[in-house]
């Protein structure tokens, strides 16, 4: 794409996209990796919420993609093809949330702005009332007569266009499946409605059906009215709320690309080797557990302001500037989360190196860097998985906590935590702004409940205690 930018934060959400797919093809030629993600694949929950962070993923990486739009024609001037701003191919897409601004606060679904204010009317006489927004509605002529019958009629077409695409998905489904198993499709069909496939696909096929209805719904609203309002500069609080899903995932997941390295290098090591080696890798994660995380994560955040400051010229744009903030918070974050699972992957490896096997290929002369790749890495590999999955939520969490203390995401990029901090001035204010806060908290609240129920079916899935006591 002509005019790419590639953030920092881009590389390394590429980065782990590669990593993701090389170890689902190192996962599907184990067989003790891929039993437990067979286990993952025919639970109706597991699959269910994956639906749903898939269309999160979804957004993630069309967000992550971010280039220089190209200039109006009238505008080039026979220089430069390309604006300075930096966009993302998600923000193109939804051009119409992104542009669109009003003067200030206006409610969910509103036609008039949210506070009153003197009107001057055709005849120069004033009155005291609630203007009409620039776009919001626009196309409304009585919005008392036509407002209810319009958001009725946009969402029944938006319902009806995400069941026709539920309905035309399902049956390249079914057909697909029909046609590697050699059955006939009515069969397929059939046994899928019913709920009688090894795989749930019924389940996922409601979940997405879901989802496209609220999706289509949405974007039929959207188009001509602010589904979540505005803020107090008149920007579209839902495209706010979805830009927010790439701080949230990138914050769950780079803070994992970052800690787990240091984690399963040093407490592999430490319980492999144990002795002096030990005794410094447990030195170090109990010294840095002793500092409070908080006060940790406030003053790298700081040091980083006051050099983002005294060297603005390295910085292009207030994006790069905000990647930067980001990339580095995903670093303070990772450093102090990586002795967690240090902990237990060296309680693990201790226990490992005296199992018989280990032992033999000791007594046989096979090196330490063999022994650990072959013998003990593989063996902890689940509770990698299952840390990793389970301490996603509690991040994202965290992004939210930090940046409404001011010491997370900077307050020029869109991140929930944001959101949540600017509605401490609007819940007290008179009349109350309630939407900022209630959109940051609807989308989080399914991205965190789903990311907990999928973790609770990985963990179920590779704990072997858990699949023992069944």
């Amino acid at each position: 794409m002509a005019g790419m930018v590639i953030l920092w934060t881009d590389f390394l959400v590429f980065v782990l996209v590669v990593v993701t797919t090389a170890f689902a093809i190192y996962a599907s030629k184990k067989e003790h990796l891929r039993a437990p993600w067979g286990r993952v694949i025919r639970s109706r929950t597991g699959m269910g919420t994956l639906v749903v962070l898939c269309f999160y993923l979804a957004i993630g990486l069309l967000d992550s993609i971010h280039f220089h739009p190209q200039l109006p024609a009238e505008e080039q001037g026979g220089e430069g093809k390309y604006s300075t701003e930096i966009i993302s191919l998600f923000d193109q897409m939804v051009d119409g949330l992104r542009t669109r601004q009003e003067k200030t606060y206006s409610a969910p679904l509103a036609v008039y702005l949210y506070a009153k204010e003197t009107i001057e009317l055709a005849d120069g006489t004033t009155v005291r009332d609630f203007p009409r927004l620039v776009h919001g509605g626009a196309h409304l002529t009585d919005p008392q007569q036509e407002w209810l019958p319009d958001v009725i009629q946009r969402t029944m077409l938006g319902s009806l266009k995400g069941i026709v695409v539920s309905l035309v998905l399902a049956n390249i489904l079914f057909m697909l499946i029909s046609m590697r198993s050699a059955r006939h499709f009515g069969q397929v069909a059939k046994e899928i409605i019913a709920g009688k496939t090894e795989i749930p696909w019924r389940v996922m096929l409601m979940t997405l059906t879901v989802v496209l209805v609220l999706l289509f719904s949405a974007m039929e609203l959207a188009r001509v009215y602010h589904l979540f309002g505005t803020d107090k500069v008149g920007e579209d609080v839902f495209y706010q709320a979805l830009k927010s899903i790439r701080t949230g995932l990138l914050i769950g997941t780079l803070t994992t690309l970052v800690m787990l390295p240091a984690a399963v290098l040093l407490g592999i090591m430490a319980g492999y080797f144990r002795g002096w080696v030990d005794d410094v890798i447990q030195y170090l994660y109990t010294t840095l557990n002793s500092i409070p995380g908080v006060l940790l994560i406030a003053a790298a955040i700081l040091m980083l302001q006051i050099y983002m400051s005294n060297h603005a010229e390295e910085f292009n744009s207030i994006v790069e500037r905000a990647d930067l903030r980001l990339l580095f918070l995903c670093i303070i974050l990772g450093v102090t989360s990586w002795t967690g699972l240090c902990r237990l992957l060296r309680g693990e490896a201790m226990k490992l190196r005296e199992i018989d096997y280990v032992q033999a290929a000791t007594a046989f002369g096979v090196g330490h860097f063999q022994i650990i790749m072959r013998h003990i890495l593989p063996n902890v590999l689940h509770i990698v998985l299952i840390t990793v999955v389970l301490d996603f939520s509690g991040l994202v969490l965290a992004e939210a906590v930090l940046s409404y203390v001011n010491i997370g995401v900077d307050p020029t990029m869109n991140s929930w935590g944001n959101m949540i901090n600017s509605a401490r001035l609007e819940m007290a204010r008179e009349p109350i702004v309630w939407w900022s806060l209630a959109a940051a908290m609807v989308f989080m609240f399914t991205l965190v409940l789903s990311a907990n129920l999928f973790s609770d079916v990985v963990r179920d899935a590779f704990d072997p205690r858990l699949r023992h006591n069944r």
